[in-house]
């Protein structure tokens, strides 16, 4: 075989892998790029949302008390009956009124809403955890945060 050939053998199988490697990747992507173009959510069908509405917390604060007031949203499975997320209601309020209430008017200010939404998940685990019992949600999401 002379040395053109095997050139021409090389170049040609390059060619070859670096086509099929645009098209593999083309065809792996496709679905994440159609979604992103789509614009439309799709919501889960296998997961819905509990309101637990108006959790007032008083806050410490400097000459004169301070409250917040916040919405929460227990993200749990569809198979989970409403009973159930009704019957936690005041263990969740109270896990987020002790959580909060330790923290001053300021602190709280400063805090992102992914910060207190952190914070509410984490007391909550712990305080199903210390009585034993299985959190029936798999986050907590804060949907309204007032601070006055």
């Amino acid at each position: 075989m002379s040395m053109s050939r095997v050139i021409l053998l090389i170049v040609g199988l390059n060619t070859v892998i670096t086509v099929g490697a645009a098209v593999g990747g083309y065809l792996y992507l496709r679905p994440m790029i159609k979604g992103a173009t789509a614009g439309v959510v799709q919501p889960s069908s296998d997961l819905a949302f509990y309101p637990i509405e108006k959790i007032i917390v008083n806050l410490p604060g400097q000459g004169r008390e301070r409250y917040v007031v916040l919405d929460l949203a227990l993200q749990a499975d569809t198979s989970l009956k409403a009973d159930t997320l009704k019957q936690i209601e005041p263990l969740v309020r109270h896990s987020v009124i002790s959580s909060l209430s330790q923290l001053s008017f300021d602190e709280l200010r400063q805090l992102g809403i992914d910060q207190v939404q952190g914070r509410i998940e984490t007391r909550l685990r712990q305080d199903f955890a210390s009585k034993g019992l299985t959190a029936p949600f798999s986050g907590a999401l804060v949907s309204k945060l007032l601070v006055q």
